[in-house]
């Protein structure tokens, strides 16, 4: 079984330590977000995690873009819609995800693979992610341009679009869309949908749609998204293992959360071993692929890396 990360990990920042670094420092060229990438990496790889992140170790997932994208701005910590949306000039996390690539592929050549749209076989690779349209507009104050949330979230599909094609040609193995705000019934879902699928047309990777939350009442609408991988929350969440009785796949592997990251304790092997267990049950083995539930970044370092190790443990033997 394939394993993965939602993506966030612990954002570990250093400081300037050596003499070059110190230097970088009062020319304002040192980025100590860089030793935080690579310390993820590190960690998930040494976990033996398939398809890594970066992270997402740089600002919040909504800020991140907000401050990137035209027509989008943060003031007093809140993002906010001022204008007419327009994809950013340059790409918001391309440069984080080569520098993971790189990194990757420093302690093993397999993270530079470009995997099939259907994940099959063994795959190893960095996944770039986004932040969906439907939660950065929803996450935001609109103070200008548009009256209504929908026509902002269609722009935003087409500002981001270009995101996921310089995530794509920068080498990212898989496109993760991220759509927390789906679950909270806000959202119109048929707009939510047209916007991922702007997003996801043309791409030649799978792209992934994680949504976190209690999804059993919205499951099958879900599952109608033209992505390739359904990302959800199992072990936090253990009423959406209902959402699988009995459900039309369409043909998507299920990222299947089965470590609850609301808390740093690490969970026994007997337990993942269960819960992925129910989960191959009602779905099968060869539809899912194991990964945490969302949140890493709030875990200790030692948490989240203890977590990971025990999930691949388990999954290895699927």
């Amino acid at each position: 079984m394939l394993t993965t990360v939602v993506g966030s990990y612990p954002p570990l920042l250093k400081n300037p330590s050596s003499f070059s670094d110190k230097i970088s420092n009062v020319f304002g060229a040192y980025d100590a977000y860089k030793p935080a990438i690579e310390l993820a990496v590190k960690d998930q790889i040494s976990a033996d995690i398939d398809i890594i992140s970066d992270g997402q170790v740089r600002d919040g997932m909504v800020e991140i873009f907000a401050n990137s994208i035209y027509g989008m701005t943060v003031e007093d910590n809140t993002p906010k819609i001022v204008g007419k949306i327009m994809p950013s000039p340059k790409s918001v996390c391309a440069d984080d995800l080569k520098f993971a690539i790189k990194i990757a592929k420093g302690i093993s050549n397999e993270y530079g693979q470009k995997p099939k749209k259907t994940l099959e076989g063994s795959v190893k690779g960095v996944k770039g992610i986004i932040t969906g349209p439907s939660t950065l507009v929803f996450s935001s104050r609109i103070e200008g341009y548009y009256d209504k949330k929908e026509d902002a979230v269609i722009d935003l599909a087409y500002a981001l679009k270009k995101e996921a094609e310089h995530l794509e040609n920068a080498g990212a193995a898989v496109v993760q869309i991220d759509e927390p705000f789906i679950s909270t019934g806000v959202v119109d879902i048929n707009v939510a949908k047209k916007a991922v699928g702007i997003i996801a047309d043309g791409l030649s990777v799978p792209v992934s749609m994680h949504v976190c939350g209690e999804v059993v009442d919205i499951f099958d609408q879900l599952l109608k998204f033209p992505v390739d991988i359904a990302d959800f929350e199992f072990a936090g969440i253990p009423a959406n293992i209902n959402a699988l009785e009995n459900v039309n796949l369409r043909g998507k592997k299920i990222g299947f959360g089965c470590l609850d990251n609301k808390t740093d304790r690490i969970e026994s092997k007997e337990e993942v071993e269960n819960l992925i267990k129910n989960g191959i049950d009602l779905i099968g083995a060869e539809n899912m692929i194991a990964d945490p539930d969302c949140g890493m970044r709030l875990r200790s370092r030692e948490a989240a890396l203890s977590k990971l190790k025990v999930m691949v443990n388990v999954a290895k033997n699927f």
